[in-house]
């Protein structure tokens, strides 16, 4: 017997029907289908070809041994097909019963009571699933990187007001006559013999610091600072 249904003898499962079922299992079993219960019945009395029902996350296999156990009928059920499910708890064992939508109640008696329940939460579960299927939405990148350049904007932004205000705040009071340190205004398309494409962020940054100094102190007009500015961010 393989490894793998050696976990479907934990509740009292008849070993030789386990055995068989899964001998023929490996036939029937589709694509990424994975077995997740199987239950056997156990009736009071020697029961030498029990019936037994199987769950999958793909459907409900019910199974009859026939011609003393030599062959097996398999019947499925996709989950599609189900509606409902039901346990009735009796004095020997359990019934397991489920309907369909073509509204069949298809049943199995004699399981005992452990088994029926297992069978029973694995089968809620299976119609949670179908009915509340998990989506799983990958991040797109582009909105990220969009939406990433868009706060480095804004950030360099907020970053030249606040210097702009601290550095009028600080500015003495002066009468129109007096004379400040001279200036020297650069040309927005290079710095000495350095173009803007050739300036680091930070020294692009000073250079338009420079510029609103040169607009509050009056030595350029708000159009041409307009102008130096878009220059600049063009290049940060």
């Amino acid at each position: 017997m393989k490894e793998q249904f050696k976990k479907f003898l934990n509740e009292e499962q008849d070993p030789k029907a386990i055995e068989k079922i899964t001998s023929k299992l490996n036939d029937l079993l589709m694509k990424n289908e994975e077995i997740g219960y199987i239950a056997v019945q156990k009736k009071p009395a020697i029961t030498v070809f029990p019936d037994s029902i199987i769950l999958t996350n793909k459907r409900i296999i019910m199974c009859k041994p026939k011609n003393l156990g030599l062959s097996m009928d398999f019947t499925d059920y996709t989950w599609d097909d189900i509606t409902s499910t039901f346990v009735k708890e009796n004095i020997l064992g359990s019934e397991f019963s489920f309907g369909t939508t073509t509204d069949l109640t298809i049943s199995i008696d004699y399981i005992p009571k452990t088994q029926a329940r297992k069978i029973y939460t694995y089968a809620k579960e299976q119609l949670d699933l179908l009915k509340n299927p998990v989506v799983n939405q990958a991040p797109v990148e582009p909105a990220q990187t969009i939406e990433a350049e868009d706060d480095l904007e804004e950030e360099v932004e907020e970053v030249e007001t606040e210097e702009v205000t601290n550095y009028a705040e600080i500015l003495p009071a002066t009468t129109p006559y007096e004379t400040y340190e001279p200036i020297q205004q650069p040309t927005p398309a290079s710095t000495g013999d350095r173009k803007l494409s050739e300036l680091s962020k930070e020294e692009l940054f000073d250079k338009l610091q420079n510029y609103k100094k040169l607009l509050d102190n009056g030595l350029i007009m708000q159009g041409e600072y307009d102008v130096y500015k878009k220059e600049i961010l063009s290049y940060m």
